[in-house]
């Protein structure tokens, strides 16, 4: 009994952390200094407002994870109007651009 638990345990706790580790992810690599979560950050837009803009929208996850990494280029379709394209982070690897970009679509919970 107690090894089904323990499992159950290790198994919720397996689901719940990427949601942990993405918003450290997000501080660790600098994305809340321009951006927020609820709201509008200094120079970006707040994530959530990105997840309901993005919603169902097909290989969502994989451009915006490029553009994590690339940058926004200025005129890009993922530009929200401001002046500044956001500058690409070469030290966000491929699978941490991933990550986040998949917690930003799901609302940044």
């Amino acid at each position: 009994m107690r090894t089904i638990i323990s499992a159950a345990v290790c198994a919720i706790a397996l689901v719940s952390a990427p949601a942990f580790a993405s918003k450290e992810l997000a501080t660790a690599k600098g994305c809340l200094g321009c951006h927020a979560i609820e709201k509008a950050g200094v120079l970006g837009p707040g994530y959530q407002a990105v997840a309901k803009k993005y919603e169902g929208q097909k290989d969502m996850e994989g451009k915006l994870a490029a553009f994590i990494r690339a940058g926004t280029p200025a005129g890009s379709k993922l530009m929200w109007g401001g002046a500044v394209p956001m500058p690409a982070n070469p030290g966000v690897s491929e699978a941490d651009a991933k990550k986040l970009a998949a917690w930003i679509l799901a609302g940044a919970k």
